[in-house]
C-alpha cells in the first residue's frame, strides 16, 4: 500500500476535522485536553505530517461531536 500521508483523502479528512474543530470553537490546546494529548499532537495532525489510526478518529470525532460515519463517507466520496 502507498504512503497516505497528504494525498487527496488525506488532505478532506484534515479539512473536515479542522472544520469540526472550529465550529466546536475549540482551539487545538482544548482538543488536545479533550482527548489527553497535547497541542503539537493536534498541529501534527492538522498539518498533515501525521496519520491517524481508526480508534484515534473515532476519539478525535466524538470529541468534536461529529458523525464518524459521515466523515468516512466524505472522505471516500474524494478520487484515490
Amino acid at each position: 500500500m502507498a504512503n497516505t500521508l497528504r494525498t487527496a483523502r488525506h488532505r478532506r479528512l484534515i479539512e473536515l476535522l479542522v472544520e469540526a474543530r472550529e465550529r466546536a470553537g475549540l482551539t487545538q490546546t482544548e482538543l488536545g485536553a479533550r482527548l489527553g494529548r497535547y497541542q503539537s499532537v493536534i498541529a501534527a495532525i492538522e498539518g498533515g505530517g501525521r496519520r491517524i489510526d481508526l480508534v484515534e478518529f473515532l476519539d478525535i470525532a466524538e470529541a468534536l461531536d461529529m458523525d464518524a460515519a459521515a466523515v468516512v463517507e466524505a472522505v471516500r466520496a474524494v478520487r484515490a
